[in-house]
């Protein structure tokens, strides 16, 4: 480390002798009294030829007191002798000449902060843990007030930055949540009703959240016709017509207990079978339904095989 001042100490006197040598342990005669005059004018400091022969032409292990590295420390820029060695990155509190009691203070100094940062570590840890509670939610129609008995209700948590996380109720339609956040985004889709993205603020006492849903009328409107016998079929056609968008894509999705193939129609293909009773196209389940300016404009649907 002192070799490392020396050679900021030569770096700093050429600022005034461009000239002199670069290498420290040459210097005689002339250029130790240059040295001497720069470090008076600098940091108003005196060293004697013998001192430098001492200590900056020869290779001694044992350093200088504490006194002269201070000031040769003010020369090269620094603060002082721990200011040097903190910037240059190569601390060993072993190597500064202090005295017994001194030591202990520098190493009361060091230990302090750091038994801070690890308390606080651990308090924020502690913290993180007691406010990361498990948060049931229960989804309710926003109509009747009662509970959506769904397996198949889709919630996407959004995380931020990072990817959102998917959740899947289950057969009570409830899901549950792992979180340490007050407040949450999450897109929840549900058949036969709207997909929306709900803003939820957590209560850390309250554990148990409802969150309302809006019915998807045009869904359960679709779903109705497919149910019930046609005996005004011009007007249902009339009603599919409105709520389907001109461009609709209708998805028939395979039920998970048969062999049958997706099957793909587009707007009046759907009205034409699902008006007429022959077509097969009863007892619809909606999956999804997405919409363009208020109307569907994509539909998933499969036939349910369960109907007794």
């Amino acid at each position: 480390m002192f070799s490392l001042l020396k050679k900021e100490v030569v770096q700093t006197m050429m600022q005034s002798y461009p000239g002199i040598d670069p290498d420290i342990s040459v210097w005689k005669g002339q250029e130790i009294v240059e040295f001497q005059e720069d470090l008076l004018s600098r940091v108003n400091g005196q060293l004697s030829e013998k001192w430098f022969y001492t200590h900056m032409k020869a290779s001694n292990a044992k350093l200088p007191r504490i006194d002269v590295l201070n000031l040769l420390s003010r020369y090269a820029g620094y603060i002082n002798w721990h200011d040097f060695r903190y910037k240059n990155s190569h601390i060993k509190l072993n190597d500064i000449p202090v005295s017994g009691n001194s030591r202990k203070t520098l190493s009361i100094l060091v230990r302090i902060p750091l038994l801070f940062i690890v308390v606080m570590t651990l308090i924020l840890i502690i913290l993180k843990l007691i406010n990361t509670q498990n948060y049931k939610f229960t989804f309710i129609d926003s109509d009747t007030g009662g509970p959506i008995l769904n397996n198949i209700i889709h919630a996407e948590l959004l995380m931020g930055d990072q990817s959102p996380a998917n959740y899947l109720s289950d057969n009570k339609g409830d899901l549950t949540v792992r979180t340490n956040k007050g407040r949450i985004n999450m897109i929840v889709k549900a058949p036969y009703y709207i997909t929306d993205t709900i803003r939820i603020s957590l209560r850390k006492f309250s554990n148990d959240v409802k969150v309302s849903l809006r019915p998807d009328y045009y869904a359960l409107m679709i779903s109705y016709f497919s149910q019930s016998d046609v005996s005004s079929w011009e007007k249902r056609r009339e009603q599919l017509e409105a709520i389907l968008s001109k461009d609709a894509i209708i998805y028939q999705f395979p039920d998970k207990n048969a062999g049958n193939s997706m099957a793909l129609y587009n707007k009046q293909e759907f009205i034409d079978k699902i008006t007429m009773p022959s077509s097969g196209l009863r007892h619809i389940e909606i999956l999804d339904c997405r919409y363009i300016d208020g109307k569907i404009a994509i539909l998933r649907f499969r036939i349910k095989r369960d109907i007794e």
